[in-house]
Formats: structure tokens, C-alpha cells, sequence
């Protein structure tokens, strides 16, 4: 593409009486000989925005490089349309707002992001976007109530779906339910469940396959583009293909035989909440103990059975107090002498479900009580002694029960199956098989524990990841539904544990990201959360040495490998997020937008000042997702901090190579920051593991820094959350300050 460069400087907003504008013409037009370069007051007004438009249309521009607000300022206004590169250079929140104005070194730094942002605008190309003919089905796997509902939803929108279940019909933990919590009304009357209406919907929808008593033999493929491989029980092996995914597998109870303490497995009238939902059900409502058969007329509820404890559910499973309210009402209704006592930790019920919380305050034979479990033992006449202390009578009392009721948490059907002991055994295992050349199957360290559910057919492995206690998420404030895998989405209390009405929201919400995901896949797009970028990562494979650091440190599987090991794209499961580009020693792969070389070229066009002026420089690589709006914010705010610096914004600081490191350093920079997002258990990181890439990445080149007779402190990694802003003056002047301490780069100059 033969390039026509236009400028466009804005004068409002303070730049005008920040800086010489004069001099900012001078760089683009002097230095990079632009044939267009034009001031205004407000670009971003009608007329500033049609003097661009008529650039275009008229002088036959084609690269824009609009010098005013932040990127994530006006973005429709600057949306130049197709056919027209346009590159953002933000002067007024990180350079107007957060500097003196008129000030030498102020001036210096808005030349020097004006320089940046030609010379990436020079070496982008417009993006060229893999498309081809997807198939819209949707797979839902999983019968139960949120599958059913998904299902539906999906058929509503006039989408075909496959709906797979293991068991024998639909219904999954509803069939089991004797009652469900109100969802409407005064929310203090139980309802009848809703499996029944459901089932016959789904059975009745012409847009709905239902492929009962069958599981997952294999998916392969990517979003759009996916071959599903159904087992049924008779050994007939179905293909389907697929668009996307929903992941409706539900819950499993959390194992009671740990819980001997609270006297499961002493006795066969302890139980749990899902057998006393099976005895109410099964018995028309009638609570008769498992033991003999007799009406159980003293029932006592154990809360948080095993949940908020660390030895054993670390998390609330929201749903367990409401359930043993509802059931202590089954008591009340199968016997009015029947009492309930229910002991809990602390009562949660959430919205609406307050007004039966407090139905069942009134109700003079249900006794609610905080309190801590002792001991649970034999009683008389074969009745339990449950000993409970801490109570709101402030004393130790003796509750006995012929029937006790532990109220389990929930676990996601993807929970590991094995304790951390055994995957490491396992783990183990399976590398000594793989060296032997004797494994069953492709060892997949990832999927070491798991329940196989979808067997996907991923070099990364063949189920969803997780994060913490199994539940399979993508990013857990931003990002509700997604997964690590693009075009699969989890619902229901797979993904949470949640009420049967939650989860019939939560399926109509993972359905729109499945219809998103199929929307935007079909225009070559990214989903999330780059949504809508068209670019696709480019191998130069004839340079490749099958490192496989890229499919490696993927944090979605978009790659898979050939027998050499040399790396498969699957385009549209990427992300864009560039991963794959800071990982390769090779520097082969890239983006129309974003590569190596233009984020070199823009290090290189740094006016780097001389050892005698004592101006350091100072380069920081930030995150676009947190680190870049909260340098924004800290302009808002007007914050201010040494002038030196120069941000550089990055699609995620995973995709940091480490050459840029080196052209830093050769070009005189003095000192290295990177800024990420957190990462950990509870991490924000949009893109799962780059943050923490980039943090193993570095510590490798401050060793080598070391061994150079370099400091090492100057390179600096920070992870930062997008509200934490009033630290960006902190990290730059630290930075400042020890470059003063271990003076400027000695390369400097050379």
C-alpha cells in the first residue's frame, strides 16, 4: 500500500497553551516530510472531523495520525472507516495534563510521542481479515435446567442446536427437586419445579437435536469451524458440525464422606441437602428417615457443611441457606409437630429471598441459631446429640435430632477428581510414560485430574482451564460466561454456584456471548477483548525452530502443532493479545498493526539527548487494558510526574519481546519499566498469563544484565489494576531517582 501520511494536531484542551504547536508541525513535516500536516482547535467537533474526512475523500490520504486526546477518547469520532490506517498519539492526558506547561523538557516529550506515532503509522498495513463459511449451530452440553434453557434461547434466536446429555433424559438435578425457591410474587411461596415445562420444550422444538445417553468423544476445530464427535451408549459415534459451544455440566455435591466430624457415615439418618431433596421428592413430601422408614419429627440443619472451610470448600456455595430453609419447610409441611432447627454460620439470602428468610423467622417451629458444631453423637433411643457452641444464647446447648441434615456446598462438574497429591503423582506418571514412548494417549499434563466432559482436541489439553477450585472462567470481573477457550462459554452452576433460576439467566447470558462470538467470527473479528480487531497473527514458518515456546505460553490453545512441532494457527480462536509474538526467539510471528519492528522503530525515533545535557530517558512498556487507562486517569487527575518518561502501550505486556529490551538499552535509554496487570489466584490480567509471562521473562534478562556489569534496576516490572493511578507518579519517579543513584546508561552515546 502506497502510503499518503496526513497529521492532524489538536490545539484544544490546553495542548494549544501546553506547548509550541509550531514546533510539533516541524517534526512531522520536517522530519518525516508529511504532506499534510493541520492544527485545530477541536478535531474532534463536526468541522475538525470533516477537515480529516475531506483529507481523505479530496488529497487522498490514507494514514492518519491524530496528535490530541487518549485512544480511548472519541473513539467513534475518529473511526476513519476501512482503507484508512489511523494511529492515535495522545498529548494531552500523558502530556499536557501531566507535565508543566511551556516547559523545555515538556515540549521534548510531546515531539518525541509525534515521532513515535508517524513512525508506527509508516509501518502498520491495514488489516487483512481471515474470513471463510462458519456453521452457526450452537452445542450445549449438559441436560439439565440451565442446558434445556440455553437451548431454547439459542433456538429463539433462530440459531440449531445439538443438545447432548449423559443420562438417560433431561432434567439433570431438577428431576430431584421437590419444590423450588419462589421467583415471583410476594418470594415467599414455594413453587413447583419448572424441569417438567422445559423438557417439553426442548422435545417439542424443531430447532433443538436431543441426543440423550451420550457424551464427548472429541471436538476439534476452533470457533465457527468446530467438528463434534458424539458417543452414545449403544457405541454409535455421531458428527455434528458445530459453531460454538455452551457448557451447561452443572455441579456435583461436595463429597460428605470428609465430613465423618459432623457424623457422616455414623449413622444412615445423617444425610445430606441433595438426599433430603430426594427423600421429599420421592416421598410426595413426607420426611421419613432412611434408618426405619418413620416420619422424622426433630430435624436439625448443619450449615456450611464442609464450605467456608479451608481443610475442605474454601468458597460459599450461595444457595445452601435457602435450601435449608426451603426444606426445613418441607418438615413443617409433612408433619405440623414437626420441628426444624437450623444452625448456621451466618444466614445468606440474597435479593428477593429475604421475605422467605423472614417467613421462616415467623414460623414458631423452626429455631434459627448461630453457632459452631462440637460434636455429633448418639443420643437417646437412637436419636443424634449434636453439641453446638457459640449460639446466641451464649452458651454451650445439646440439640437432639432423629434426623440431621448436612447442607453441602456445590462443585463444578470440572473440579478435579484427584487431590493435589495424586495429579502430582499422576503428572508425574505420565512424563515417565511419555519418555518411555509408552502413554495410553497424548499425555496432557493440563488435563491430569479433570473429568473428561468435552475432550477437546487442543495441543493444550482437552478441557476447559480453570482458575481456582474449578471453576472454568476467562477472566472474572470483565468477563462473565467466557472461558480460556474462545467460542466456549460456561453457564449455570458449572460456572457458579447458583439457583435454578440464576442459572436460566445465566444460560440466555452465555447463549448472546455464543451468538456474539459467532457474529463477529463470521466478519474475521475478534470476540474479547479486543472486540472487533481484524487482525490475525502472521508465521513466517520458514524461520521456525519448533522451540514451541508459542504454543507453549498461549494462554487460549490457539495453537496446535505439526509432528515436527512446528505450530497450527487456529485463527479464530485467537485473541490478539500477541503472546505468541514476545515469545519467539525468532521473531517470526507478527501483526498487520503490531510487530517487533514497528514497536522497534518507535524505540528508535526517541530523541535520546546527549550524556553532557543529563537528561535521562526513560522507556515504559504498559498494558493496554489497565495500566494505559490509569495513566489516562492520572493525566485526569493531574498528576504530575518527571518528564522523562515515555509510554509506550503494548495489547498486553505478555507480548513484550525481549529485543525490544535490547534496542532500548543500544539506543541509550536509561532505564526499563513495564507495567502489567496483577496476576495470581485472584489476577486481572485480560489475557490470563501475560502479565506473568513478562515477569519470568525479565527476571531472566536482569541475570544477564548482572553478568553485563549493567544494573539491573534498570529494569523494573510493576503490576498495577486500572484504579490504582496515583501510582504511576510513584513508579516514575522511583525509576528517576535510581537512575540518579546508578547513573545514566554507559551505552549512551555509542
Amino acid at each position: 500500500m502506497e502510503k499518503k501520511l496526513g497529521v492532524y494536531i489538536c490545539t484544544g484542551c490546553e495542548i494549544g497553551q501546553s506547548l509550541n504547536t509550531e514546533a510539533l508541525n516541524k517534526v512531522a513535516t520536517s522530519e518525516f516530510k508529511a504532506p499534510i500536516c493541520r492544527n485545530h482547535t477541536a478535531f474532534c467537533s463536526d468541522e475538525g472531523a470533516q477537515i480529516i474526512k475531506d483529507d481523505i475523500a479530496k488529497e487522498g490520504v490514507n494514514t492518519a495520525v491524530i496528535v490530541a486526546c487518549s485512544s480511548r477518547a472519541m473513539v467513534d469520532v475518529f473511526d476513519l472507516g476501512p482503507g484508512v490506517i489511523n494511529e492515535r498519539v495522545n498529548i494531552r492526558e500523558q502530556v499536557a495534563w501531566c507535565q508543566p506547561p511551556n516547559d523545555e523538557d515538556t515540549q521534548m516529550m510531546a515531539e518525541d510521542y509525534i515521532r513515535m506515532g508517524i513512525a508506527k503509522a509508516k509501518k502498520m498495513e491495514l488489516a487483512e481479515p481471515h474470513i471463510e463459511p462458519i456453521d452457526r449451530t450452537i452445542l450445549v452440553v449438559g441436560g439439565g435446567i440451565t442446558g434445556m434453557k440455553a437451548a431454547l434461547e439459542a433456538s429463539w434466536t433462530n440459531h440449531k442446536v445439538v443438545l447432548v446429555e449423559k443420562s438417560g433424559q433431561l432434567g439433570g438435578f431438577g428431576r430431584k427437586m421437590y419444590k423450588q425457591f419462589p421467583k415471583s410474587g410476594n418470594f415467599d411461596t414455594l413453587q413447583d419445579p419448572e424441569y417438567a415445562s422445559l423438557i417439553q420444550q426442548v422435545e417439542s422444538d424443531k430447532n433443538i437435536e436431543v441426543i440423550i445417553e451420550a457424551t464427548m468423544d472429541n471436538i476439534a476445530g476452533q470457533p465457527g469451524l468446530y467438528n463434534a464427535s458424539i458417543k452414545k451408549a449403544n457405541g454409535e459415534t455421531l458428527e455434528r458440525k458445530i459453531g460454538a459451544i455452551v457448557m451447561a455440566a452443572g455441579f456435583r455435591p461436595y463429597e460428605a464422606e470428609k465430613l465423618g466430624h459432623l457424623g457422616y457415615g455414623t449413622s444412615p439418618n445423617v444425610i445430606t441437602n441433595v438426599q433430603m431433596e430426594e427423600i421429599a421428592s420421592g416421598n410426595k413430601g413426607k420426611i421419613l428417615r432412611p434408618s426405619d422408614g418413620k416420619p422424622a419429627k426433630n430435624v436439625v440443619f448443619i450449615q456450611c457443611a464442609g464450605s467456608r472451610d479451608p481443610n475442605h470448600l474454601p468458597y460459599c456455595s450461595s444457595v445452601c441457606c435457602m435450601t435449608s430453609l426451603k426444606q426445613a419447610e418441607y418438615v413443617r409441611m409433612s408433619d405440623p409437630n414437626a420441628t426444624a432447627t437450623i444452625i448456621y454460620k451466618d444466614m445468606r439470602t440474597p435479593g428477593q429471598y429475604e421475605h422467605y428468610y423472614k417467613k421462616a423467622q415467623s414460623d414458631e417451629g423452626i429455631f434459627l441459631t448461630k453457632g459452631e458444631i462440637v460434636s455429633v453423637g448418639s443420643g437417646p433411643k437412637g436419636n443424634l446429640a449434636i453439641e453446638v457452641d457459640n449460639t446466641l444464647l451464649g452458651q454451650k446447648i445439646m440439640l437432639e435430632a432423629d434426623l440431621l441434615v448436612l447442607a453441602i456446598g456445590m462443585k463444578p462438574a470440572t473440579a478435579l477428581t484427584m487431590t493435589p497429591e495424586e495429579v502430582t503423582k499422576g503428572i508425574q506418571e505420565g512424563k515417565k510414560a511419555q519418555e518411555a514412548g509408552k502413554p495410553e494417549k497424548p499425555f496432557r499434563e493440563d488435563d491430569v485430574g479433570k473429568p473428561e466432559i468435552l475432550k477437546l482436541d487442543y495441543r493444550r489439553g482437552g478441557e476447559l482451564p480453570h482458575l481456582m477450585y474449578g471453576f472454568p472462567d476467562s477472566h472474572y470481573i470483565c468477563f462473565p460466561y467466557e472461558t480460556q477457550r474462545t467460542g466456549i462459554y460456561a453457564a449455570g452452576s458449572v460456572r457458579a454456584p447458583l439457583d435454578t433460576e440464576a442459572c436460566q439467566t445465566d444460560a440466555a447470558g452465555a447463549v448472546l456471548k455464543a451468538i456474539q462470538c459467532l457474529e463477529l467470527t463470521s466478519q474475521g473479528k475478534a470476540v474479547h477483548p479486543r472486540a472487533g480487531d481484524q487482525t490475525f497473527p502472521e508465521f513466517f514458518l520458514q524461520r521456525c525452530t519448533q522451540c514451541k515456546r508459542c504454543t507453549e505460553e498461549c494462554p487460549f490453545g490457539t495453537l496446535d502443532e505439526d509432528e515436527k512441532g512446528t505450530p497450527k494457527p487456529n485463527p479464530y480462536r485467537c485473541r490478539r493479545c500477541g503472546v505468541c509474538m514476545g515469545a519467539c526467539p525468532e521473531r517470526i510471528i507478527s501483526f498487520k498493526d503490531y510487530s517487533v519492528d514497528i514497536i522497534s522503530s518507535m524505540l528508535k525515533t526517541i530523541d535520546v539527548p546527549e550524556p553532557d545535557d543529563e537528561k535521562p530517558r526513560i522507556i515504559c512498556f504498559i498494558c493496554e487494558n489497565d495500566a494505559y487507562p490509569a495513566v489516562d486517569m492520572a493525566g485526569l487527575k493531574r498528576l504530575q510526574y518527571n518528564s522523562s518518561v515515555r509510554f509506550i502501550p503494548l495489547r498486553c505486556l505478555g507480548s513484550t519481546n525481549l529485543v525490544w529490551i535490547a534496542d532500548s538499552l543500544s539506543s541509550g535509554m536509561d532505564g526499563i519499566i513495564l507495567i502489567g496487570c496483577k496476576h495470581g489466584d485472584d489476577y486481572q490480567c485480560h489475557f490470563i498469563k501475560g502479565s506473568e509471562l513478562a515477569n519470568s521473562r525479565l527476571e531472566k534478562v536482569q541475570e544477564t544484565l548482572n553478568r553485563l556489569q549493567l544494573e539491573s534496576d534498570r529494569i523494573q516490572v510493576h503490576q498495577l489494576s486500572i484504579n490504582e493511578f496515583d501510582k504511576i507518579p510513584e513508579i516514575v519517579n522511583a525509576m528517576v531517582e535510581t537512575i540518579d543513584k546508578v547513573g545514566l546508561n554507559p551505552f549512551k552515546g555509542f
